[in-house]
């Protein structure tokens, strides 16, 4: 542990934010890597139904990623506080609640989508085309393959809480590259000529199994230096470290869910157009949407990085390197916004055709791409702002920001665009919703932190 924390406390700015961010960014893009190899082997069978199909099913598993955020992320930014504090058995006890809850919530919800998969599908944008597509790829992945992808998500926030940031990073990796290279196996070897998007179910799910197999056996490793258990008698908290876990968790889960509404949305929205352009305008969101993921990726992996950081440093009253941390993520994350913003209009066209041959569809997904990337540094800014409140045990600013970002301005917006300026107006929401909530939280930010650094000059001062 001496060296875990000399690296929140002593080591330079820059180099901690490194050490534990270029690990979990690197996870993150291989994560982002196999999310699109689905997309692009799927895309091989240039068929619009079901490469829509595949964006639709995937709102059920993006909606999953709402209870290891609930509980992971909420478990992580405590017992780094914890930590901070050296109250490490309380941290035990957080890791094993978090853990086991994670477990039985998922199983709940596996088996909801069991019972009502149709009636979800359906709501979710699916048509009478791509639905036997989309039950083939959300049986695999969530119903089978929900309660391995949703602990290994909770796993590597945990770990990462601790600082085990390449732990945690090689992981979600390891995940990824085998799905990469299960992929190709699944979808045109074991199985015939128009179940690609079966192959391609499989293939994540048995990817996401030997991703908590790994996590399991890196916690016995790790178990006799690390303050992290497992042990399902410790999982039973008192009330006093349930309510920060869920004060920081909920507004991460709301954020997730709230996402997960707006693809219902976008998706149902652009369904309304098959008349004109059959599944085409699905897919091509879908498609452009899952590309503008990188710097999403990225955004995240440098946020989680920053976010034990954060917490540590703001629990043990440093908030003077505690503000650094957040400044120095931002100018990062600005950076890499504009590279992000030049590469994706340079190469939109190009990028797109990599995953459907179908000329209408990548001509399509080519216009969504270039005007999705516009909100990059927005997005990026917000998410920073948002990680920060999390790691800081803030929870009302952060449901705050969570409820308008992809709430309260998102989706009523999109409904106002799409009537006065039609399918691509659908696409043009999220830079104008982005602006908005940017506004906003620099606002909240600036009001919490102005606040925040009064109180310690207060407590400086009567010491």
């Amino acid at each position: 542990m001496d060296k875990k924390r000399e690296l929140f406390e002593k080591t330079p700015v820059p180099k901690a934010l490194a050490t534990l961010a270029i690990p979990t960014i690197i996870s993150q893009l291989i994560s982002m890597i196999y999310n699109l190899a689905d997309t692009f082997y799927i895309g091989l069978a240039n068929d619009p139904s079901q490469t829509a199909a595949s964006s639709v099913a995937f709102t059920l598993m993006f909606m999953l990623n709402c209870i290891p955020n609930l509980f992971g992320v909420g478990a992580g930014s405590l017992i780094s506080r914890l930590l901070g504090e050296k109250k490490d058995k309380d941290a035990g006890g957080v890791a094993s609640f978090a853990f086991y809850c994670t477990l039985i919530v998922t199983a709940i919800y596996s088996a909801a989508v069991l019972v009502f998969m149709d009636q979800m599908l359906n709501f979710l944008g699916a048509t009478s085309s791509s639905l036997p597509y989309a039950q083939q790829y959300a049986f695999w992945v969530v119903v089978i393959g929900g309660i391995p992808a949703a602990l290994s998500m909770t796993m590597s926030h945990l770990l990462r809480s601790e600082g085990y940031a390449s732990k945690a990073s090689f992981g979600l990796g390891l995940g990824g590259v085998m799905n990469i290279i299960l992929d190709p196996v699944f979808m045109f070897l074991v199985f015939e000529p128009g179940n690609e998007i079966k192959g391609a179910a499989i293939a994540t799910m048995l990817s996401n199994v030997i991703t908590l197999v790994y996590y399991v056996a890196i916690y016995f490793k790790i178990r006799k230096k690390t303050v992290l258990s497992l042990s399902p008698r410790k999982a039973l908290i008192p009330k006093r470290l349930v309510v920060p876990v869920l004060a920081v968790g909920i507004p991460s889960a709301l954020g997730s869910f709230l996402a997960c509404v707006s693809n219902i949305v976008i998706n149902n929205l652009a369904s309304s157009y098959s008349t004109l352009y059959g599944d085409v305008p699905v897919a091509s969101i879908g498609i452009a949407k899952k590309i503008d993921m990188l710097p999403m990726n990225v955004g995240f992996g440098l946020c989680q990085g920053m976010m034990p950081l954060v917490a540590y440093n703001f629990a043990s009253g440093d908030h003077k390197r505690m503000r650094e941390f957040s400044r120095v993520t931002r100018t990062a994350a600005m950076v890499f916004a504009g590279a992000c913003i030049l590469l994706f209009q340079l190469l939109a066209t190009q990028i797109c055709a990599i995953f459907n041959g179908h000329a209408e569809t990548v001509a399509m997904s080519t216009d969504f791409l270039r005007i999705l990337c516009l909100s990059v540094p927005f997005m990026l800014f917000n998410l920073q702002i948002s990680f920060s409140f999390q790691a800081m045990g803030m929870g009302k600013q952060s449901l705050i920001l969570s409820s308008l970002r992809q709430g309260v301005i998102n989706i009523p917006l999109l409904f106002v665009m799409n009537h006065f300026f039609g399918l691509y107006g659908i696409v043009w929401t999220q830079l104008i919703s982005d602006i908005i909530t940017g506004i906003i939280s620099y606002a909240v930010y600036h009001h919490s932190i102005g606040k925040l650094m009064s109180e310690s000059n207060k407590e400086l001062a009567e010491v």
